[in-house]
């Protein structure tokens, strides 16, 4: 279902990046493609044999900090994490209708925070590439807080370094498991984002609020 937002009493707008602001695509055909194709050339498996390891070692720390962590892909995986990045950052880009949301935000008075799970080195690069830095009032990462969004313990560390009233703040994330944590800390207003990955097709809306893409939360009235 469309959210139908009572921006009046949201003063706080927390953003994810990778899937929500940003298409999933990059980081999809990262490790789906290119990161089992260098790891195949670099330890002499055929490329099924490579994404079927690389898929296991990703899956068995999934949502923890050293599954977002590029130093730790890079020890694990003995390959330079962040020149393969760089291979492919062409494919790095903005969802549709993002930056309108964004300056209607900033229009509004809006507190406009991003919360990302990535590696600093990762969300520098995308803010290189982006240019998305300038219309968020800060950024925070993960890695710098020690924990990630699907840990229960985040969300005070963030309110730490970034106060904010739960009852008047807004969350749009892609992940399920990151809004369920963010709802059972309090934050009213939550939505899910349908189409992280631009190549796949939309997910079916679950349990939250949910877009297709930020033109359905316009206006910010």
């Amino acid at each position: 279902m469309t959210p139908r937002l009572p921006w009046p009493q949201i003063r706080t707008v927390l953003l994810d990046m990778d899937g929500t602001l940003l298409d999933l695509r990059f980081d999809n055909h990262f490790w789906r493609e290119l990161v089992p194709e260098r790891y195949a050339e670099r330890h002499g498996l055929t490329l099924d044999q490579a994404r079927a390891e690389v898929r296991a070692r990703t899956q068995a720390i999934e949502g923890t900090l050293n599954w977002y962590c590029l130093d730790y892909w890079a020890r694990d995986l003995n390959l330079d994490i962040m020149a393969l990045k760089r291979e492919i950052d062409h494919l790095i880009a903005v969802h549709p209708h993002v930056l309108e949301f964004l300056d209607a935000l900033r229009l509004a008075g809006k507190r406009v925070v991003l919360v990302t799970n990535a590696h600093q080195d990762s969300l520098a690069l995308k803010m290189e590439k982006t240019r998305l830095a300038e219309h968020f009032d800060t950024m925070i990462c993960a890695h710098d807080l020690g924990l990630v969004k699907e840990q229960p313990e985040f969300w005070p560390r963030l309110q730490d370094v970034e106060p904010f009233d739960p009852a008047t703040t807004l969350l749009v994330d892609d992940n399920l498991d990151i809004l369920r944590t963010a709802q059972n800390y309090g934050i009213a207003w939550l939505v899910s984002a349908l189409r992280p990955d631009s190549a796949d097709p939309p997910r079916l809306p679950a349990g939250f609020p949910a877009i297709h893409d930020f033109s359905e939360l316009l206006p910010v009235v």
